[in-house]
């Protein structure tokens, strides 16, 4: 079976062949790899590649799995159920803010009524030891902050409600919210 696969703006494409239960075989070009797997739980799979041993975690976002493995997360979308198009907005990544994997909330960078502009950091999580830093996926006004250091979070759950800038370039909620807030001191 052939399979295409976007991350970002690059398509892998590659083919499977089953080999038995939780096994196959991938080919990328002239380059084979096996692969045995086991699904852990609903987000964790165990994976062996040509031997080496690792563990991945998988999580559906709108855009696509979001998929962390060695400490990197990818976002993969499924080209054959896109089409040959990319969807609308699909460079722009995710919306909300969600943790890849199941993890802890170690730090909180944020407050609410702050401006915060794309790409910067929001909260940081943890799992299996490994620190990830979760961004704003666009700029606007942190409206609320869902979670606190030191709770488990889980994918799909979102940590952080982030307003967009109104046509003046100001969240209009949030920015009332924090000039109400401001105006009781």
């Amino acid at each position: 079976m052939d399979v295409r696969l976007r991350h970002k703006e690059n398509i892998i494409a590659f083919a499977v062949e089953p080999a038995g239960d939780g096994k196959f075989s991938a080919t990328f070009g002239d380059r084979r790899v096996d692969v045995a797997f086991e699904r852990i739980s609903e987000h964790q799979i165990r994976l062996s590649v040509d031997g080496r041993q690792t563990l991945a975690f998988v999580a559906e976002t709108p855009e696509g799995k979001s998929v962390m493995v060695d400490g990197r997360t990818f976002l993969l979308a499924d080209e054959r159920a896109a089409g040959t198009r990319p969807r609308a907005r699909s460079t722009d990544g995710p919306k909300a803010v969600t943790p890849p994997m199941p993890a802890v909330v170690t730090q909180i960078l944020v407050t609410e009524g702050g401006a915060v502009e794309k790409g910067q950091g929001l909260l940081v999580v943890s799992a299996m030891k490994m620190d990830t830093l979760l961004t704003a996926p666009f700029a606007g006004v942190v409206r609320r902050i869902n979670v606190a250091e030191g709770q488990k979070v889980a994918p799909g759950q979102v940590l952080v409600d982030i307003d967009p800038p109104a046509a003046d370039g100001v969240a209009a909620p949030a920015a009332d919210a924090a000039a109400n807030d401001q105006g009781d001191r």
